[in-house]
């Protein structure tokens, strides 16, 4: 051979064993672009960390997420002034409820990026709130459900062993628990029903007994999201009889009065031990043993109607979605993935104690007491598309004292309910 081909294959013998080493050192994930995204939402910074440092995700030296905590209250508006000014976040977390207000704001995933088939097997059925006909709103990550907390010590002493499994056992609850002084001022509540303002999570526990009681509260129709709120197939409709229910416990004429609004938040009274009865989210119960570390209490599902034929609670649910603006949209798409996914979303629901959404996950049961009755929960979820949580919380609270403060009869509070809603969902 030339000294020119001893040169040419030294050279190529060279290229080949380079080849082999970075191969062999950077296979996995060698063709993948780095990833810079910015990432906001309302869980706390604290939390963020503690969840992603434990995902591959994290590991992954190609990746960078940026996570932007916000205040509850400022979120919305920060985020429409962000994306005003050219600033705005890759990836949001989106809470079901604030689907309506930010549609236009989100990338809609294409079914033929993530078949809905495919979806609907992997996620629980309140998921289904995330699709629309033009695709895929988020990935859900996690569903906070609606549980019953009760007072064990309060319910030992009244000789009651076991706790109400449907609400027409409340009434009778409410006789036996409810203590008075010689005033007849309530000393010891049964359980927070009736009022709005002074109690934790009012607006998730009107709308599940409104939905269990048979109305969904809005529907998509052809002309877009309506409110249903009025309706029913008899002269008694199924927000009557949810609402009559509701707010025959702080009627102070009926015997079964168990609260009014001179108490506190109905949280606060269960922690410091004088409520026997308390409606909150699974993630509440941090809260509770904050208050009161030495608190005897347990927890139980959501009570049902005696003759439903599906079980359901309400739930809070949050997912991962991309914003349009996003400058970088395939690694964008490519994190969400990565944390609703099966090992990011378990240890999502191990460190912070909420359900996952998704159903290969839900099937393992965990061996927290707690942690495994939020899960049988989770899968019974359900909740509405709603206008901003602010503005639901004003139209119930007015439904709500209108009735208990005898403004209005039942029907004419919920068919200014009704209008309200219509005039918030822009119809």
């Amino acid at each position: 051979m030339s000294r020119f081909q001893i040169i040419l294959i030294a050279i190529f013998s060279f290229a080949a064993v380079l080849g082999v080493f970075f191969f062999a050192t950077f296979q996995a994930g060698s063709g993948e672009p780095n990833v810079n995204v910015v990432m906001w939402g309302t869980l706390p910074q604290d939390d963020f960390i503690a969840w992603y440092s434990g995902t591959a995700t994290n590991a992954n030296v190609k990746t960078n997420v940026t996570y932007v905590a916000k205040h509850p209250d400022r979120f919305d508006q920060e985020f429409v002034e962000a994306l005003a000014d050219g600033r705005g976040p890759d990836i949001i977390f989106l809470p079901h409820e604030k689907i309506l207000e930010h549609q236009n704001r989100i990338f809609k995933i294409p079914y033929t990026t993530f078949n809905e088939r495919q979806y609907k097997d992997l996620f629980v059925e309140e998921a289904e709130l995330y699709l629309s006909p033009e695709g895929i709103y988020a990935l859900p990550l996690y569903i906070d459900p609606l549980v019953m907390y009760w007072n064990r010590d309060i319910f030992r002493n009244a000789g009651i062993a076991e706790v109400p499994k449907y609400w027409d056992e409340f009434p009778d609850i409410s006789l036996e628990l409810t203590q008075k002084d010689g005033a007849g001022n309530i000393t010891q509540g049964a359980v927070a029903l009736g009022e709005f303002t002074n109690i934790h999570r009012a607006r998730e526990l009107i709308s599940i007994l409104l939905m269990q009681a048979g109305t969904p509260i809005t529907q998509v129709t052809p002309v877009g999201i309506q409110s249903v709120l009025p309706s029913g197939g008899s002269a008694t409709s199924p927000a009557d009889a949810a609402l009559t229910f509701y707010t025959q416990f702080a009627n102070p004429a009926k015997d079964i009065h168990s609260w009014n609004r001179s108490f506190p938040n109905s949280l606060t009274t269960f922690a410091s031990g004088d409520l026997g009865i308390f409606f909150g989210l699974a993630s509440d119960l941090f809260a509770i043993q904050d208050r009161n570390p030495n608190l005897n209490f347990d927890v139980a599902p959501l009570p049902q109607p005696r003759d439903a034929s599906v079980r359901m609670t309400f739930g809070s649910m949050h997912g991962l979605a991309l914003v349009r603006e996003t400058s970088d949209l395939a690694g964008s798409y490519r994190v969400i993935q990565e944390l609703t996914g099966r090992e990011a979303a378990k240890w999502f629901s191990d460190v912070l104690k909420v359900p996952p959404a998704r159903r290969d996950l839900l099937v393992e049961r965990p061996t927290d007491a707690y942690l495994s009755l939020f899960y049988d929960s989770s899968l019974i979820s359900r909740a509405w598309l709603s206008p901003l949580p602010k503005e639901t919380d004003a139209i119930f609270k007015e439904m709500i004292e209108s009735i208990t403060g005898g403004r209005q009869r039942l029907g004419e509070a919920i068919q200014e309910a009704h209008q309200s809603l219509e005039r918030a969902l822009g119809n």
